[in-house]
């Protein structure tokens, strides 16, 4: 009896569980038919005629283009040694003059300003002293010399005038190159015309950029009163990672803009490349010739430079017909009047303001492409879902 009873309700238990199962059956059934019904969204965006004059939307198509591929490298713009000059003076002394101004452009040669200078006196005053005695000096050596051939007078005597005369020809030579550190000509000098003043001359051509010194001022030895620029001769110093400098040769042409006026473009060429990496980073300097003459250009600025590497025949857009969500880049397609669907792409060289374009879904022939405006599209699609 015990097992007849513990039989049946095994038998009861199985019958329930059988038409649960059947019944969750039925209702989890029309829920999948449903979910296998419904089609995937397809993300567009509807404007109507007043908003798009109003974001002055325009459309366009997908276009075959020459695009060149750039590598784009930072760098500052320099001007070699040769063609930057700290003035000074060998020799202290009062200002008595000054002949230029800051900006003024001066050829090499140019007196700056004009220093006195007790000194210069001096120096001056041994010369023609010198000079003097060298004349007679040279007379008693040929005299010398005529007794010496005719066996009258001592060797020793002969000797004396010879050495006399080489020391006093040595000391022109060394007060000759003192005047001409100062400015002064040795060959116009005599005792009715001495200097009282040194002059400072421009040893380039170039612009005064700095002027230290005012009227009356005491100016030091070796002190800098004057520095003078040639910016003519300014060049470019970019700086191109180990990564990327097999794409770099002498003679390549590139393109730069300066960090004031990013509109103009200037051109250059390579002409050097170091042979050793900078201090403490994988990079090497690459230097480049400005090929334009341009007053814009200073010692200093910093610019971005663009290398051109090759040209690509291939799909593009204007770059502003392109947008991105995150990671991803999108263009809208027109679908209909006034409403268009967000395609995703992936995009490749830029240049000229045109950007490569490469479908990842299938587009109809010449369809209509949103050129301008396309990011008030996304702003629109995106709305409240946290736009990037």
């Amino acid at each position: 009896m015990k097992y007849i009873i513990i039989s049946f309700f095994l038998i009861m238990f199985a019958c329930i569980s059988c038409k649960n199962n059947s019944t969750e059956g039925k209702v989890d059934e029309p829920k999948k038919q449903e979910a296998n019904n419904k089609e995937p969204i397809t993300a567009e965006v509807h404007f109507s005629e007043e908003q798009i004059k109003a974001i002055d939307l325009q459309l366009g198509v997908i276009e075959n283009r020459n695009l060149t591929t750039t590598l784009k490298i930072n760098g500052k713009l320099s001007l070699p040694p040769q063609h930057q000059a700290q003035v000074s003076i060998l020799n202290s002394g009062v200002v008595k003059s000054i002949l230029v101004q800051e900006g003024e452009f001066v050829h090499a040669g140019k007196t700056l300003a004009t220093i006195a200078n007790t000194d210069i006196l001096q120096t001056q005053q041994d010369y023609l002293e010198n000079n003097a005695n060298l004349d007679y000096l040279e007379a008693e050596y040929q005299r010398q010399k005529s007794l010496r051939d005719e066996n009258i007078n001592a060797g020793k005597t002969f000797q004396q005038a010879q050495r006399e005369l080489q020391i006093a020809q040595a000391k022109k030579e060394t007060l000759k190159s003192k005047l001409a550190q100062l400015g002064i000509n040795s060959s116009k000098l005599s005792s009715n015309n001495i200097s009282t003043s040194i002059a400072i001359t421009a040893p380039i051509s170039g612009y005064i950029q700095k002027i230290n010194l005012s009227m009356s001022k005491f100016a030091d030895a070796n002190a800098t009163l004057f520095e003078i620029v040639d910016n003519r001769y300014l060049h470019l110093d970019l700086k191109v990672f180990e990564k990327d400098l097999h794409k770099i040769k002498e003679g390549q042409q590139i393109t730069f803009n300066d960090a004031n006026d990013v509109t103009h473009s200037h051109p250059a060429t390579i002409f050097a490349i170091n042979k050793a990496f900078e201090p403490n980073e994988q990079a090497v300097l690459v230097h480049a010739k400005i090929n334009e003459t341009t007053e814009t250009l200073l010692p200093g600025m910093y610019v971005e430079a663009r290398v051109k590497i090759d040209n690509v025949q291939t799909t593009a857009l204007p770059s502003e017909a392109i947008v991105n969500n995150g990671d991803e880049h999108y263009i809208f397609v027109e679908k209909e009047k006034n409403t268009f669907q967000q395609i995703k792409v992936n995009i490749g060289a830029s240049d000229l303001g045109y950007t490569e374009v490469l479908l990842i879904d299938k587009i109809q022939p010449n369809a209509k492409v949103v050129i301008k405006g396309a990011y008030y599209l996304l702003s629109e699609l995106t709305k409240g879902s946290g736009e990037e």
